[in-house]
């Protein structure tokens, strides 16, 4: 059984991979308010279930690329799809909620009572 467990950066290095590789640092550009600590670990998540490759260089400083495996290829058609989906459906959305929130209010529970 696959789990993939998709942290916040996850979709977003993704995407960022989609045009071909591209160092740490260029990544961590690219993506903003990451931290260091969360894109290394996003990026070791992603190598481990086989999303990117990573390749390293003996150089000084050090330069290491990564890029998306076929595996990789495949979840950023996911993304997109996603992506589209939410893009086409926002306003029906937004409307659903408006009617919900419209005729039953502010929805709670009520947790002393649940059986």
């Amino acid at each position: 059984m696959l789990a993939v467990r998709p942290g916040k950066w996850t979709l977003v290095v993704i995407a960022e991979l989609r045009d071909g590789t591209l160092r740490f640092s260029e990544l961590r550009r690219a993506m903003g308010g990451v931290s260091q600590k969360s894109l290394t670990t996003t990026l070791r998540d992603l190598e481990r279930d086989g999303f990117i490759s990573r390749r390293a260089y003996p150089t000084i400083p050090p330069r290491v690329d990564y890029m998306l495996t076929a595996l990789g290829l495949e979840l950023l058609a996911l993304a997109d799809g996603w992506r589209q989906f939410a893009t086409q459906n926002r306003k029906a959305v937004e409307t659903a909620r408006q009617r919900f929130d419209s005729h039953h209010g502010q929805f709670t529970f009520d947790t002393e009572n649940d059986e």
